[in-house]
């Protein structure tokens, strides 16, 4: 059996260890309670790297900041623990700001402590730095132009043609020190297509290569004035289009009296797939049937859609045009008829006869005879006057295909309308035969 001594031991331990947990739990208490956030603890954080920031003002003054100012800075702060519990070293930043610079040398800048979001500057104290400024090292900029290369992957779809690559900028900038400059021969983008059947425009990365055609992977002390290059691979279609002429038909002038040849028939261009994808033909000219009056040669400039190019190397079509039949003949009209009669007026038409003169095909001009010929006086440049006048008029054809070649005028008097039928009465809306 246990002896009472032994029994005794093991109580007054667990009487001892009992004690001591409710000391730390009255302690933590009253700790928790006079400052939520817990008692102050100190930490070291190491290595925090500088990092130097407005370098583009340094550049502006011919300056650039020297790979041997890398720096790191190690802290010793105090804070309360869950201050600490809650800061992840990783992403505090330290900056420094260079836009003071004006000079080469070494120079002492002043940092700025930045802490995750949530902790403030005040919930921290510095107790110690491994150094209270950043380090500088400032030298002369030494920038020179590369050409940009472009590398072309894949292809283009079938029927459809690739352009010349436009690179913006053609060339590059690099700043940096003169010997690490001095590496770069050229940069180089790489464009990849895909049965690329339009233009294809993308901004892209470039790398850096040397004289020997190596990739220069060590890029942090060098830099350009752009980070990317814009590539535009222009896409473009083969098209045959026909040359064409619109023609203006009028009465006795008709296109399928026409005989035309133009030359050449069609030139092959070359443009973007967007720009001809609706584009079937090319205009070279409206011409109006009513101004041919015989065998003629016209001879036009080839324009283009904007942006395409004629494949063909031919710049100039010509035209001959006649019509197949075609006479004129005069006829002498008989009737009158007058249109914008003012109210309140009688008009008469002085004119009996007047010789017309008509054009189309022979048999459409032989059969029009004075009855098919009326005359309609405008009396629109008259209309608040009285007398006689001499006014124009045009010619109506009825029962032919034939034009009216030339102008006309008819005589004409004007009275006020006395109420007494003295004279036929003319309808301003409906022209009536006048005698």
């Amino acid at each position: 059996m246990e002896s009472s001594n032994s029994r005794w031991n093991r109580r007054k331990i667990l009487h001892i260890v009992l004690s001591i947990l409710i000391a730390c739990a009255v302690w933590m208490y009253v700790d928790s309670a006079d400052n939520p956030e817990g008692s102050e603890k100190t930490k070291i954080l190491s290595d925090i790297p500088i990092e130097y920031v407005r370098e583009d003002t340094l550049a502006d003054r011919g300056l650039m900041l020297l790979p041997e100012s890398e720096q790191t800075i190690t802290l010793e702060i105090r804070a309360r623990r869950r201050v600490l519990a809650r800061l992840d070293p990783s992403k505090i930043r330290i900056q420094a700001d260079l836009s003071d610079i004006t000079s080469t040398g070494e120079h002492s800048v002043s940092y700025t402590i930045y802490y995750p979001n949530g902790i403030t500057r005040n919930s921290i104290t510095i107790l110690n730095a491994s150094s209270y400024m950043a380090r500088a090292e400032i030298g002369e900029l030494y920038s020179r132009d590369v050409d940009v290369r472009c590398a072309l992957v894949g292809t283009v779809a079938d029927g459809y043609i690739a352009g010349e690559v436009q690179l913006q900028p053609g060339t590059l900038e690099i700043r940096g020190v003169q010997e690490e400059v001095d590496r770069v021969a050229y940069a180089k983008v790489t464009l990849s297509v895909d049965n690329a059947s339009e233009t294809v425009s993308q901004a892209l990365d470039y790398q850096l290569y040397d004289a020997d055609d190596q990739l220069i992977e060590d890029r942090k002390n060098l830099h350009a004035t752009v980070e990317q290059v814009q590539v535009t691979l222009p896409v473009n279609v083969e098209k045959e289009l026909p040359l064409l002429v619109n023609f203006v038909e009028s009465a006795g002038a008709r296109k399928t009296n026409l005989e035309y040849t133009i030359t050449p028939s069609s030139v092959t261009v070359s443009g973007a797939a967007e720009i001809l994808k609706n584009v079937d033909s090319i205009t070279l000219d409206t011409l109006e049937l009513a101004d041919l009056t015989g065998a003629a040669t016209y001879r036009y400039p080839i324009m283009l859609p904007e942006g395409c190019e004629n494949l063909s190397g031919v710049t100039r079509a010509t035209m001959t045009i006649r019509f197949k039949d075609m006479t004129s003949a005069s006829v002498n009209a008989v009737n009158f008829a007058c249109e914008n009669v003012p109210d309140g007026k009688t008009v008469n038409v002085l004119t009996t006869e007047l010789p017309v003169s008509l054009r189309g095909t022979a048999a459409d001009v032989e059969s029009v005879t004075p009855e098919n010929v009326v005359v309609v006086a405008d009396l629109t440049d008259v209309n608040d006057a009285s007398g006689s006048y001499t006014v124009p008029a045009r010619v109506e054809i009825s029962g032919a295909d034939v034009g009216v070649l030339g102008e006309y005028q008819v005589r004409v008097t004007i009275t006020e309308d006395t109420g007494e039928p003295d004279g036929p009465h003319e309808d301003a809306a409906d022209p009536q035969p006048a005698g």
